[in-house]
């Protein structure tokens, strides 16, 4: 069921505190934490505490917890001092997602060409 923790979510696992996570900020409805294969200098993913499991099933379920989230993209980069910065949502396998549970990826810390792949 959306929104309800999934017990086969690696994300899901690490709002529990099951698996460790390198945390950088967390607000009542949102976690953000280190990538462990950062892309870039500053790979910090977002994500919301609700498990979703994309960008678009959050954001039909649950529009204001998407914002939750993109807002917190921004003081992610705050905290980071990232003059520069991309927000990157993968939705699907053929985006490249991975972890079935919606999150944001900020990177930054070094140019960034586009098309980004």
């Amino acid at each position: 069921m959306a929104g309800e923790p999934q017990d086969d979510c690696l994300f899901c696992k690490i709002i529990a505190g099951q698996i460790p996570a390198t945390i950088v900020r967390e607000t009542d409805t949102t976690v953000a934490f280190r990538d462990i294969n950062p892309q870039a200098p500053t790979h910090i993913l977002v994500i919301p505490k609700a498990h979703h499991r994309d960008a678009a099933a959050l954001a039909t379920a649950a529009p204001e917890l998407a914002a939750d989230v993109l807002r917190e993209t921004q003081a992610v980069a705050d905290d980071e001092k990232l003059e520069s910065y991309r927000v990157v949502f993968n939705t699907g396998s053929g985006a490249g997602q991975t972890v079935w549970h919606a999150h944001a990826h900020v990177l930054g810390g070094r140019g960034l060409q586009w098309p980004p792949g």
